[in-house]
């Protein structure tokens, strides 16, 4: 589609098995990235899936070992991408358009590329809301293998799952039920978007953080969530009926005892207006 906005919200009305996790990122990465050579990058997405089918005959469906080296070569070793160590927080990070173009980028960022050839192979992959590190697994085997995309695509085994998570929580952190929970390719999404939502709305750009939560919600229109946090940037930008609109909807799709919260919150916003 010509409007990334318009490919977005066609994305929101699919099932999340039918969604195209590196096409899905490539239309969000449009919507900041307009004069960018966007065609190129989804040339460079079929050449990257090409060469991963090309070597995925050679590699068992349940060898998930052999399968992290084998993207590790292409991904790494042959295309030279990589975590952004030095400038982590850079928006760039989180667009996948300049993350090709860089060949650089965040944790989910990456895990969007590896996912896209993972798939593209015929393997069975996932992402993983691992807290504060966003990690793939490759679940053909008996046990899903996690692989750090940001690390080079090393693979982890308990002891560095620790080592990772206590990093990032604390020395008393340790590992419990939950940490490896696959992620649906839509929630992979919001998680890549959440990141420029919050690093906008961290530098003061409230408009842009609420313009973000406008494209999440493109491709997620049932989460209440996200409607209830695009209510509260609306808010804050004294944008008093677009945040009515948000919480309305919100009312509508939430959980029955969330909607005097919800009735609350509005009331509230049109004391203001009054």
């Amino acid at each position: 589609m010509s409007d990334p906005r318009a490919a977005l919200e066609a994305i929101g009305e699919l099932p999340d098995a039918e969604i195209d996790i590196a096409d899905a990122a490539l239309q969000l990465a449009r919507v900041d990235a307009p004069r960018a050579d966007w065609e190129g990058c989804r040339a460079h997405l079929s050449e990257l899936a090409r060469e991963a089918v090309a070597f995925s005959g050679d590699i068992a469906q349940d060898d998930t070992p052999m399968q992290a080296v084998a993207l590790a070569a292409l991904l790494v070793d042959r295309h030279g991408y990589a975590g952004d160590a030095q400038t982590y927080d850079d928006l760039a990070n989180a667009n996948l358009i300049r993350v090709i173009e860089r060949r650089r980028g965040l944790p989910v960022a990456l895990g969007v590329l590896w996912l896209h050839a993972a798939r593209a192979a015929g393997w069975a992959a996932h992402g993983i809301d691992f807290p504060g590190h966003f990690l793939v697994a490759l679940a053909g085997g008996r046990e899903p293998a996690a692989v750090d995309a940001f690390g080079g695509g090393r693979l982890l085994d308990a002891a560095s799952l620790l080592a990772l998570l206590r990093r990032i929580e604390g020395d008393g952190a340790d590992l419990r039920p939950g940490l490896l929970v696959p992620m649906s390719t839509r929630a992979v999404l919001l998680r890549l978007q959440n990141n420029i939502g919050t690093r906008r709305y961290a530098a003061g750009d409230v408009a842009g953080a609420a313009a973000c939560a406008g494209d999440m919600l493109r491709i997620a229109p049932l989460e209440p969530g996200l409607w209830w946090e695009a209510a509260r940037l609306h808010g804050e930008l004294g944008q008093v009926a677009a945040a009515l609109r948000c919480l309305t909807r919100f009312a509508e799709l939430a959980p029955p005892a969330q909607a005097t919260r919800a009735q609350a919150a509005m009331r509230a916003l049109r004391s203001r207006r009054n």
